[in-house]
């Protein structure tokens, strides 16, 4: 199998969402910069990101779209009628410099990511995972759908079975509605339970393809482990996918801001060797985070897994200096946790695996013998 490849792009440390967006932080940038410290990113790794052009855009998203999003970067501005219809210039989704060639790059790396992986093979592309976009409107810090264009060109190369697997705090919406009754997709989403965008309930089966696992507040690795071995490996399992797409958001992790959820980064690097072992196609995303530290740490940590990296029980002084250059402005990070500088690994965060815990196993188990 060829060495795994890293999808990436000047274009995230030159642009942000505006300096009161919780993605104002650097977050692909300081994974580059992090693993290029560690010297685990050799230039034969690396891959600049393409910027899909609007015709592969437009294979999901409409041209209707792609014009008003093209249109408001350029005039820097958008009508009442643009931002009603397309959820453009708002708080979630705001006007900035780079506002269509930054997520065009991202679904560029994605798209890029399918054609690699197809061949065989490993492709993480951090920029990648906006889950919330809708084909004519942006939503949820996701002005495109990236996964979905991405999944759709496993198809078209003739791939029979895909699943994605999103592990991001908040619900996959934009991928399942796109890909409702699709019997090609096995559709798994581990987010949390009432959160934003409220849909995903445990009820929710997405026309018979998606498995929606909605976790409480405080979702611990215990239960992550719980679920991972008694549902998510064996769903996978019985699809035997042809590709996998792990859509790896950072906002599961207790230190993010925007999920009341309690895992440690190790909890979603044993998913991603579990995967690893069950096909030999897989392309990882990024996805939500916004702690700048447990975003950077997580991710490069999948890096790491996919090439089979030891990490360091202390991280080396010139990666120890890319993680003390950041800044956040939110309380938390002044000053940042000691080992948010000196690790990458996140002490686990183990607990009691709670009645709701198995209450998901027991439905998910049922719909198996149901299919079966």
């Amino acid at each position: 199998m060829p060495a795994p490849i890293l999808i990436g792009s000047e274009i995230y440390r030159g642009s942000s969402y505006g300096v009161k967006h919780p993605l104002a932080i650097p977050r692909v940038s300081t994974v580059l910069d992090l693993c290029r410290a560690l010297g685990w990113l050799p230039e034969a790794q690396y891959h600049t990101s393409p910027r899909a052009k609007p015709a592969a855009l437009t294979g999901f998203h409409t041209e209707r779209y792609i014009n008003a999003l093209q249109a408001a970067e350029k005039e820097q501005h958008v009508s009442e009628d643009t931002r009603a219809r397309h959820g453009l210039g708002t708080l979630s989704n705001p006007v900035f410099p780079a506002m269509y060639r930054r997520p065009a790059t991202a679904a560029g790396g994605s798209i890029l990511g399918a054609d690699l992986v197809t061949r065989g093979g490993m492709v993480f592309n951090p920029g990648g995972g906006t889950h919330h976009g809708y084909p004519d409107r942006a939503n949820g810090f996701c002005y495109l759908n990236d996964p979905v264009l991405a999944i759709r060109r496993l198809f078209a190369l003739g791939q029979q079975r895909v699943a994605y697997v999103d592990i991001d705090a908040h619900h996959c919406d934009g991928v399942e509605a796109a890909f409702v009754g699709e019997t090609r997709l096995c559709l798994i989403s581990v987010h949390e339970q009432g959160r934003w965008p409220f849909t995903g309930k445990l009820t929710d089966q997405g026309g018979g393809t998606a498995y929606n696992l909605p976790v409480p507040r405080g979702f611990n690795d215990s239960e992550f482990h719980t679920l991972r071995e008694a549902v998510i490996l064996p769903l996978l399992s019985d699809f035997r996918p042809d590709a996998i797409i792990l859509q790896c958001g950072a906002d599961a992790v207790e230190e993010d801001p925007l999920s009341r959820l309690a895992l440690s980064n190790t909890a979603h690097w044993h998913l991603l060797r579990d995967l690893m072992g069950l096909s030999d196609k897989l392309l990882v995303l990024g996805g939500g985070g916004y702690n700048p530290w447990s975003v950077a740490r997580l991710w490069t940590g999948l890096w790491a897994v996919l090439n089979g990296h030891e990490l360091p029980d202390i991280l080396p002084d010139d990666a120890q200096q890319v993680l003390a250059g950041l800044r956040w402005t939110r309380k938390a990070g002044n000053p940042p946790a000691p080992h948010w500088i000196a690790a990458l690994r996140d002490t686990p965060r183990p607990g009691p695996v709670r009645d709701e815990i198995r209450h998901i196993i027991a439905q998910m188990q049922a719909r198996r013998v149901t299919r079966a």
